[in-house]
Protein backbone atom coordinates (compact mmCIF):
# COMPACT_ATOMS: atom_id res chain seq x y z
CA UNK A 1 0.00 0.00 0.00
CA UNK A 2 2.99 2.88 0.95
CA UNK A 3 4.52 1.62 -2.28
CA UNK A 4 1.56 2.70 -4.36
CA UNK A 5 1.18 5.87 -2.24
CA UNK A 6 4.82 6.75 -3.00
CA UNK A 7 4.53 5.98 -6.62
CA UNK A 8 1.40 8.44 -6.74
CA UNK A 9 3.41 11.70 -4.52
CA UNK A 10 6.23 10.79 -7.59
CA UNK A 11 4.07 11.50 -10.34
CA UNK A 12 2.88 14.82 -9.21
CA UNK A 13 3.22 17.61 -11.51
CA UNK A 14 5.55 20.40 -10.77
CA UNK A 15 5.05 24.22 -11.67
CA UNK A 16 7.27 26.96 -12.00
CA UNK A 17 6.64 30.29 -11.10
CA UNK A 18 6.08 33.88 -10.20
CA UNK A 19 3.93 35.52 -7.10
CA UNK A 20 1.53 38.29 -7.90
CA UNK A 21 -0.67 38.32 -5.29
CA UNK A 22 -0.02 37.06 -1.90
CA UNK A 23 -3.16 39.17 0.17
CA UNK A 24 -5.32 35.85 1.23
CA UNK A 25 -4.29 34.46 4.08
CA UNK A 26 -2.70 30.78 3.44
CA UNK A 27 -2.60 31.48 -0.11
CA UNK A 28 -0.85 33.10 -3.26
CA UNK A 29 -1.79 33.61 -6.36
CA UNK A 30 1.25 32.69 -8.95
CA UNK A 31 1.73 32.86 -12.58
CA UNK A 32 2.83 29.80 -14.90
CA UNK A 33 3.88 30.49 -18.39
CA UNK A 34 4.16 27.68 -20.41
CA UNK A 35 5.08 28.15 -24.93
CA UNK A 36 4.33 26.05 -27.20
CA UNK A 37 4.02 25.50 -31.09
CA UNK A 38 0.54 26.87 -32.72
CA UNK A 39 -0.87 23.25 -33.87
CA UNK A 40 -1.35 24.69 -37.40
CA UNK A 41 0.99 28.04 -37.78
CA UNK A 42 4.04 26.14 -35.29
CA UNK A 43 4.76 30.06 -33.98
CA UNK A 44 5.48 29.89 -30.28
CA UNK A 45 2.28 31.05 -28.22
CA UNK A 46 2.92 32.15 -24.47
CA UNK A 47 -0.19 30.30 -21.89
CA UNK A 48 -0.25 31.94 -19.14
CA UNK A 49 -2.23 30.86 -15.86
CA UNK A 50 -2.61 32.38 -12.64
CA UNK A 51 -2.94 28.92 -9.94
CA UNK A 52 -3.76 29.66 -6.17
CA UNK A 53 -1.35 28.21 -4.14
CA UNK A 54 -1.01 26.95 -0.50
CA UNK A 55 1.68 28.63 1.32
CA UNK A 56 1.23 27.65 4.71
CA UNK A 57 4.17 29.24 6.35
CA UNK A 58 2.66 32.59 4.77
CA UNK A 59 6.35 33.33 3.50
CA UNK A 60 6.08 33.93 0.00
CA UNK A 61 5.72 37.49 -0.98
CA UNK A 62 5.14 39.19 -4.62
CA UNK A 63 7.59 38.81 -6.98
CA UNK A 64 9.03 35.59 -5.66
CA UNK A 65 9.93 32.80 -7.80
CA UNK A 66 8.35 29.70 -6.63
CA UNK A 67 7.76 25.81 -7.26
CA UNK A 68 4.64 24.44 -7.27
CA UNK A 69 3.72 21.05 -6.47
CA UNK A 70 -0.02 19.66 -6.95
CA UNK A 71 -1.89 18.26 -4.35
CA UNK A 72 -5.06 17.24 -3.33
CA UNK A 73 -8.26 20.13 -3.69
CA UNK A 74 -7.79 22.36 -0.42
CA UNK A 75 -10.71 24.86 -1.19
CA UNK A 76 -13.20 25.64 -4.28
CA UNK A 77 -10.50 26.62 -6.33
CA UNK A 78 -6.76 25.73 -4.34
CA UNK A 79 -5.19 22.53 -6.23
CA UNK A 80 -1.33 23.43 -5.43
CA UNK A 81 1.01 24.01 -2.72
CA UNK A 82 4.16 25.58 -2.53
CA UNK A 83 6.65 23.52 -1.91
CA UNK A 84 10.09 25.67 -2.38
CA UNK A 85 10.92 29.37 -3.45
CA UNK A 86 13.71 29.55 -6.07
CA UNK A 87 13.81 33.21 -5.52
CA UNK A 88 13.53 35.65 -3.50
CA UNK A 89 12.27 39.15 -4.63
CA UNK A 90 14.53 41.90 -4.32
Amino acid sequence: MSDESAAARARRKVREGVVVSDKMVNTVIVVVQDTKPHPLYKKVVRHTRRLKAHDAEGTCGVGDRVRLMETRPLSKEKRWRVSEIIEKAR
